[in-house]
């Protein structure tokens, strides 16, 4: 019987801390592609490695590590923050960080899904349609903070300008490289459901090609959309999206909701949750889902829009 080898990674920009359970050693390599290839050269073969997930500077380390042939898990930092927590851990460090991956790796390995490449398209617009949410934010927070400035008015016009260029310009590309990956008709099938239009849908196209999704609550799930429920006795306590999915495919869909409440197909609906006595946020909350839960069906099955069969309230 073999063992397999476990191994926690805390990363950082330029530092990557490592913890080896099996030998209980511990190491710190340069975070750059040259010296992550001479260390998984010198590892056993299919290593588990348990990596947080920290923006993009984890990313060519699992690449690379999967590449080798290594069973890699990235390990949401919220997820780890709790686990920490609940073992009485008092300290965080880089060292406590990487032993705590590789603890929480081997005792919860049979819960948890190795990481996989995505394809292509999918980190290509997953990069632009997160690097145009910091653009419209950035060019939010100009405008609002300029606005009481008349005499910057004229400056601050070329300003959004060039913004909004930058941002056609990345509509643009998004545009492109949906079609070169053949994905323009799956685009279609979601903007045909009232309420999302090109960039809501080419954000859920970009979240089914992340996995093969067995149901739609699987899919609602991966988009951080469902509910985490805390209830103990007779108390009921209050619920809670987990959000652990892409926060800006979330925002686009409440945009979504926003937009699909205003339409005769889903204003009856809209209605109907207002009068059991919901909050707006709740209602556009759970229009969210139901779109989500409708591009899910039509891109899995590959068939059109019918609103009179999947719309329900």
């Amino acid at each position: 019987m073999t063992i397999q080898t476990i191994i926690g990674i805390d990363v950082a920009k330029d530092e990557l801390v490592i913890y080896r359970q099996d030998i209980d050693a511990q190491e710190s390599l340069e975070n750059r592609k040259p010296t992550i290839k001479r260390w998984l050269h010198e590892l056993p073969a299919h290593c588990a490695i348990a990596i947080e997930a920290t923006g993009t500077y984890h990313v060519a380390l699992i690449e690379l590590a999967h590449q080798h042939g290594h069973e890699v898990f990235v390990i949401d930092g919220y997820q780890l923050s709790h686990y920490r927590q609940g073992i009485g851990g008092r300290a965080k460090t880089d060292s406590s960080d990487a032993r705590l991956l590789a603890r929480y790796l081997s005792r919860e390995h049979e819960t948890l899904r190795a990481w996989t490449p995505p394809p292509a398209a999918y980190r290509s617009l997953q990069v632009l349609l997160r690097r145009r949410a910091m653009l419209v934010q950035t060019r939010v927070a100009i405008q609002q903070s300029c606005a009481e400035l008349p005499w910057l008015k004229s400056h601050l016009k070329r300003l959004i300008d060039q913004l909004t260029r930058i941002d056609q310009a990345i509509q643009a590309r998004l545009r492109n490289i949906i079609r070169e990956a053949e994905l323009s008709q799956q685009v279609a099938r979601c903007t045909a459901i009232e309420g999302i239009g090109e960039l809501t849908a080419t954000a859920l196209v970009m979240a089914f090609l992340r996995g093969n999704f067995r149901h739609s609550d699987a899919f609602v799930a991966f988009l951080g959309l469902d509910v985490r429920v805390r209830d103990s006795g007779k108390q009921k306590g209050r619920r809670k999206l987990t959000k652990q999915g892409d926060p800006e495919v979330r925002r686009l869909l409440h945009n979504a909701a926003m937009a699909a409440c205003r339409q005769p197909a889903w204003k009856a609906t809209y209605q109907r949750y207002l009068a059991r006595g919901l909050k707006t946020t709740q209602v556009f909350v759970i229009l969210a889902r139901k779109l989500a839960r409708i591009a899910f069906s039509l891109m899995k099955h590959k068939v059109e829009y019918r609103p009179s069969s999947l719309v329900k309230a």
